[in-house]
């Protein structure tokens, strides 16, 4: 925890001295590590025998998935986010998952999985429901 606070208050100097202010840079940034902690509560909450499962849309087939990278954008679609992680299954294919997540209280739940799949997402950022989170 103490670790996290220097990092954020490093991050929010940087963004002193880029000109953000310093109050927004270190509430977004909190958010954001907020965010990633609870993805990664989620993951782990959801995985059995160390494998996150998830439904291929396409081939019905139910994929054991192994986090291999938390992609460092998030994204913002009004008061909810999406987050992108890349997977890898059990014969080293690789597989990315969007997470749909809202505001729960003081942390986040999962309202939406994709897998493999960024035709939604392209298109609500394309119609400017969703943009990158400063």
């Amino acid at each position: 925890m103490r670790y996290t606070h220097r990092i954020i208050m490093a991050l929010a100097a940087v963004g002193v001295l880029s000109g953000a202010p310093a109050a927004v840079a270190v509430e977004t940034l909190n958010e954001k590590v907020q965010l990633q902690a609870a993805m990664q509560q989620y993951i782990d909450a959801q995985s059995i025998d160390g494998r996150f499962l998830a439904l291929d849309q396409k081939s019905g087939e139910v994929r054991g998935l192994h986090l291999t990278t938390a992609h460092p954008e998030i994204m913002r679609m009004g008061n909810n986010f999406v987050l992108c992680f890349d997977f890898k299954d059990d014969q080293g294919k690789t597989a990315n998952v969007d997470f749909y997540m809202a505001r729960k209280d003081d942390s986040y739940v999962v309202f939406h999985t994709v897998l493999g799949d960024h035709v939604m997402l392209k298109g609500l950022m394309k119609d400017g429901k969703i943009s990158r989170m400063e």
